[in-house]
């Protein structure tokens, strides 16, 4: 039997906060619940796990004749209490895939050095990363459908090795630590979270500013400040709140008049790690548009002057959201 003990201490000296092994079965559950959800528009378009579930959740789809799933959790800053510019998710706001896949390599590496067959997957639509976590005993799902560490919460991103090496598995799935609580479906800026663990995709800013067509008009205004992803659910989370998670000492975000004056190429070297629908940088300018709404004050004579030359920008969506956002900050004059 190989050594998992020996493997999960050479994924902690690698960086990664936690590591457990989970068996290669089918997560025949999750499989229904992505059917489900996709059928009744709850994905919101959204690809990804959803695209192909039967693959997503079948271990073996992703690496055939797999036996186990190394998982590894690694902990990243939670955000600042202050900042400047448009928010950015804290998890995006460095390379801590980056970081994930290096550690996650190092175990695989070692697999493969001992002759058996390996493959990492993280952040990628051919595993389920969560509920591999889960079934490894990492964690629970917490109602906003994030995978929470007992004592350190969900400041974690999540990733895998399949192997074909035949590791003795963990024990059980971590028992619910949510209780009675709600703060997440509560503290959601646009009810997204519409029942505990079921998230409406199509309410939910951190894919909404993924998507593609226009920003939805009825969710412009909540928008806010956000120029990637949303932290709101994990920040009123309690879990989160007593983990005495590190917070991140930068309190720089996004400038938005800088970003729309940037060429496409200036756009995708320092975005690129973001999700960009087929890699257009029209989608980080029309939600950089919805924020200069929402945030620009009025007199402001450079945002004037970028929403006075995108309104004449030969792209419709573009003009159509810098005529929000210019009423947008009349109606706060």
């Amino acid at each position: 039997m190989i050594d998992a003990a020996g493997l999960k201490a050479l994924g902690r000296a690698a960086g990664l906060d936690a590591v457990g092994i989970a068996s290669a079965e089918p997560f025949l559950g999750t499989r229904r619940h992505l059917h489900e959800r996709r059928a009744t528009g709850l994905h919101g378009g959204m690809s990804f796990t959803y695209r192909n579930p039967d693959r997503s959740t079948d271990p073996q789809r992703a690496l055939p004749g797999a036996k186990a799933i190394v998982v590894g959790a690694r902990s990243y800053p939670s955000p600042p209490p202050k900042h400047s510019g448009a928010r950015v998710a804290a998890y995006a706001d460095d390379d801590h895939y980056g970081a994930l896949r290096a550690a996650l390599h190092t175990m695989a590496d070692r697999l493969q050095t001992d002759g058996w067959r390996a493959r990492v997957v993280a952040d990628d639509n051919a595993l389920v990363d969560r509920e591999a976590a889960y079934r490894a005993g990492l964690g629970w799902y917490g109602k906003n459908t994030n995978l929470l560490l007992p004592g350190r919460g969900s400041w974690f991103v999540l990733g895998s090795v399949l192997t074909t090496a035949p590791l003795t598995v963990d024990g059980g799935p971590v028992e619910d630590g949510c209780g009675s609580c709600r703060r997440c479906l509560d503290g959601c800026p646009t009810g997204a979270i519409v029942a505990p663990g079921v998230v409406d995709a199509r309410r939910c800013l951190a894919w909404l500013l993924q998507a593609k067509g226009d920003f939805p008009m009825e969710f412009r205004v909540a928008l806010g400040d956000r120029i990637y992803g949303c932290d709101d659910c994990q920040e009123v989370c309690p879990p989160n709140r007593r983990a005495g998670a590190t917070t991140s000492t930068s309190s720089a975000g996004v400038d938005v008049i800088e970003l729309l004056s940037s060429d496409d190429e200036t756009l995708l070297a320092r975005h690129g790690r973001w999700y960009i629908p087929d890699r257009d940088p029209r989608y980080l300018r029309r939600n950089a548009l919805v924020v200069l709404g929402n945030t620009a004050a009025p007199g402001d004579r450079a945002a004037a002057e970028t929403l006075e030359r995108y309104g004449n920008h030969p792209d419709a969506m573009l003009r159509s959201h810098a005529a929000w956002a210019a009423d947008r900050i009349a109606q706060r004059s």
